[in-house]
């Protein structure tokens, strides 16, 4: 568990009617409003946690259909009530599903209910999927990770942008997901910590010197304030906002993407760098989870494909939506497009940077780094995150393909 330190930065809402749901509350909830159990069907209910802020029950019949309760908690999870959070983020969470599942339902999880008073939300059980981030840290392999992906973010991006909505609409659609708290615990720990000696910072001890040197590179900070401002005042697509290995579910068929209560209007790059940022701290991980070397290769070859081809098909997709399917008659100018959607490629370059660095000296960390038993590997991976996560930012408007990116990514020391 975390120690508190955002109990005064974050606030909460007045809630009349709202109640922890117990173990019957969410059976009742399930029962009530999915039509998938039956009259006379025999209810389970197992309460897991998914992480840091929500309760998450498991909902099941005696015939083995089973569904998902997700309640918003007015305080994170893994801290208590001294860190009160807003409720609303489950609105947020289940519109954004709601209106990407629209866009894209093969690939987004199905909301069936959602119930305002309670911030409860009912959808779909994934239980024939697994989560990509441990898939990939045993080194499993999936040859549709990437299309499916691109086909995500594309889809959902570009029908959610100028370049498809009206004007007003647009404008209507930025309020109605305006997302003051939750955005503010991205802004802190993606673009503020990191580059200090903030007390809410987890650094490896073996990596204490690299850590500080963050602290005192202007170049690299400067880079981070413009890419942070981006993130307050670039709204240019209803984004997921927390696009990462943990919140992609995966079989051997389709992988489907959950927890959206972080989705806003912002920059497009975010969502892309924030799942090309994972997938390289994945790469860089196996250099202390994989012993040996031809098994360590293999499967960092296999990665270096899979970022390859969603930049390369995320960005093929865009472009054919931008020449066939623009509502704008002023964005329909190819130079235009064109400028946009290398503006694209350098903000996802930047914020790839930017989670590289903030999973490796940051709050949260991920388990391809803080699973690696011993500390010289594991700190040699690291070193190699924060040394790639400097590199992309400061060379994001350099680099001008994908094929440069691994091309850097081979070379690190």
């Amino acid at each position: 568990m975390q120690p508190c330190f955002f109990q005064h930065k974050y606030g909460t809402d007045t809630m009349a009617e709202y109640r922890t749901f117990t173990t019957d509350d969410a059976m009742r909830f399930a029962d009530e409003h999915s039509g998938l159990f039956g009259d006379h069907s025999k209810l389970s209910c197992e309460e897991f946690g998914d992480g840091n802020l929500n309760l998450v029950f498991r909902v099941s019949n005696d015939k083995g259909t089973s569904l998902i309760v997700k309640q918003a908690l007015p305080y994170a999870r893994c801290v208590g009530e001294s860190w009160p959070l807003t409720i609303d983020r489950a609105r947020i969470e289940a519109e954004v599903l709601l209106k990407h599942r629209k866009l894209c339902p093969d690939h987004t999880v199905e909301v069936l209910h959602y119930d305002a008073e309670q911030a409860a939300i009912l959808m779909e059980d994934l239980k024939d999927y697994r989560i990509l981030r441990t898939e990939l840290i045993s080194g499993k392999q999936f040859a549709h990770l990437a299309p499916q992906l691109a086909s995500y973010l594309a889809q959902t991006l570009y029908f959610t942008s100028d370049f498809a909505l009206t004007g007003p609409n647009k404008k209507q659609q930025v309020g109605r997901f305006l997302n003051p708290e939750l955005c503010l615990i991205t802004e802190d720990l993606f673009f503020t910590d990191p580059y200090c000696n903030h007390e809410r910072n987890n650094i490896h001890t073996a990596i204490n010197s690299d850590a500080q040197q963050l602290w005192h590179d202007e170049a690299l900070q400067a880079e981070v304030a413009q890419l942070k401002a981006d993130f307050l005042s670039k709204p240019q697509a209803l984004l997921h906002g927390d696009v990462h290995s943990g919140s992609i579910f995966i079989n051997d068929e389709n992988c489907k993407l959950i927890d959206a209560e972080f989705g806003f209007y912002g920059p497009i790059g975010f969502d892309v760098g924030s799942l090309v940022g994972n997938l390289l701290l994945n790469y860089l991980g196996h250099f202390g989870l994989t012993a040996d070397d031809d098994t360590r290769q293999q499967h960092q070859d296999y990665l270096q494909q899979q970022i390859s081809l969603l930049w390369q098909q995320f960005s093929q997709q865009f472009k054919q939506l931008m020449e066939t399917e623009c509502r704008e008659p002023s964005l329909q100018n190819s130079r235009y497009q064109q400028h946009f959607l290398q503006q694209i490629f350098a903000d996802a370059l930047g914020y790839a940077g930017c989670e590289l660095i903030r999973r490796t000296v940051g709050l949260a960390h991920v388990a391809d780094l803080d699973s690696i038993s011993d500390s010289d590997l594991r700190a040699k991976s690291e070193r190699k995150a924060l040394q790639l996560g400097r590199e992309l930012i400061i060379q994001r408007r350099e680099l001008s393909n994908i094929d440069q990116v691994l091309t850097l990514l081979r070379h690190l020391k």
